[in-house]
């Protein structure tokens, strides 16, 4: 600590972050197979007045435009996926050529200019062949997500030191398989258990497929983590809360980190629990190199389990995400007392705000207080002891935010989506003094 800044450990990784099908476009080139987000974007009714990523960013096309201006903000590591489809068409057996073709290029780009790739393997663009042979919900997916992986990695593992397995298993299975509001679209909540552990089995084998290949490698996992606080100062509202991050958090990181799912969790599922073989759970609770955490807000716990909906007084983002910074220190201190913990990326932590263009400027005040007080209480989680490596931010550039197309903003570049003309906001600018000072006033 340096009079009223919190100063960063050296060495601290200062980074941002995207997806594959939120940003690069070129849906259908250069050999690149359908993905369930292609065919849930071409279906009616689905995403904000029918926007698709067809087209993206065009990140595809424009890769060293956005590369350039992400050296402008001095980002020191850049956490992107690959597209599956793109590298596997058919998500199994042929791989195509020009696929990894663009992530070499993408990778020798990025470390030409001193910028550290943070890869992740699954960012949600299942190839639409896997799913309409039972997607996630088929066991066999695991061992063609393991052949996908050691592809990828066969190609770019003398580079790419980092790779994040999958992103945000809560996601996948909550939206995708629950409620239908991302592809595939299901509603079915059964199977969503199922998928559940057959994502973190996919982990399991990835990992090991990838250690394999590249000893060396450091491999995690991303999890969306949003903890529930009581919303009383009750033993009933307390016990909710307990319940609701066993079911959220702890269904993941419990096999994860001790090999087995929650029991309570498990015993409550009865018939709906998944169907786990032997030795699926030393898979996927074999030891991480790091865990990616991604944060963006919490929940209030009733005594009747529901959430509170409008909080007094507390200020939303465009998600209708509740801004509660303390939430991200507390719960840190709470998983590094409840568990073993490797130390810890946070792979996502952002905002998405009403951001307008006037000329050529994007004064963006609410974004930048957002991320300087989720610094500062992330600091002051590492003076508590818990051990953070690096801060991706979500995200490096506004993009095509699934289910909302277009219409939330989360970067620190700004997109004009009819020209595709990028202009820097205001905590491009702010984000680089972070980074230069490698410290945050508080």
């Amino acid at each position: 600590m340096i009079g009223d800044n919190y100063v960063f450990p050296r060495g601290f990784v200062w980074g941002a972050a995207t997806a594959a099908y939120q940003i690069e476009g070129a849906w259908n080139e250069d050999g690149k197979g359908p993905s369930i987000w292609d065919t849930f974007c071409h279906t009616p009714g689905k995403i904000h007045e029918g926007q698709t990523g067809d087209v993206a960013i065009d990140h595809y096309h424009r890769y060293a435009e956005d590369f350039a201006l992400m050296k402008q903000i001095n980002i020191k590591a850049y956490r992107m996926s690959l597209s599956w489809p793109r590298i596997m068409p058919a998500g199994k057996g042929a791989v195509n050529l020009k696929g990894l073709d663009f992530y070499d290029r993408l990778v020798d780009a990025l470390l030409s200019m001193n910028i550290e790739p943070f890869v992740t393997l699954y960012h949600w663009d299942l190839p639409q062949a896997l799913q309409d042979a039972g997607g996630w919900g088929n066991r066999d997916i695991a061992g063609y997500f393991s052949d996908y992986a050691a592809a990828a990695v066969r190609r770019l593992g003398d580079r790419v030191r980092n790779w994040i397995t999958i992103n945000e298993p809560w996601v996948i299975v909550e939206k995708g398989h629950v409620d239908g509001e991302h592809a595939p679209g299901l509603k079915d909540t059964k199977l969503s258990y199922q998928v559940a552990h057959n994502v973190l089995l996919a982990h399991g084998k990835a990992l090991s497929a990838i250690r394999s290949i590249e000893p060396e490698a450091q491999v995690g996992i991303s999890l969306y983590l949003r903890p529930g606080e009581p919303a009383a100062d009750t033993d009933g509202a307390r016990e909710a809360t307990g319940k609701y991050w066993r079911r959220h958090a702890g269904w993941y990181l419990d096999p994860l980190l001790r090999g087995h799912y929650p029991p309570d969790v498990l015993e409550e599922l009865g018939g709906d629990a998944p169907n786990v073989m032997p030795g699926d759970l030393a898979e996927i609770s074999q030891r991480m190199d790091f865990l990616g955490v991604n944060y963006y807000s919490r929940y209030l716990v009733q005594e009747d389990g529901e959430f509170v909906e409008e909080i007094p007084g507390a200020e939303y983002t465009e998600m209708g995400w509740e801004v509660c910074p303390p939430a991200i220190n507390r719960m840190l201190v709470s998983m590094n007392a409840e568990y073993d913990l490797p130390p810890i990326y946070i792979t996502e932590n952002g905002a998405a705000v009403p951001d307008k263009l006037v000329d050529g400027h994007v004064h963006d005040h609410r974004r930048i207080k957002y991320i300087h007080d989720h610094l500062v209480e992330l600091r002051r989680a590492m003076f508590a002891g818990v051990k953070v490596k690096g801060y991706f931010l979500w995200s490096l550039i506004d993009n095509f935010e699934w289910a909302c197309g277009f219409s939330k903003r989360f970067g620190l570049i700004y997109v004009d989506n009819e020209t595709q003309k990028r202009y820097l906001k205001d905590s491009a600018h702010w984000y680089e003094r972070i980074i230069r000072s490698n410290e945050v006033h508080h």
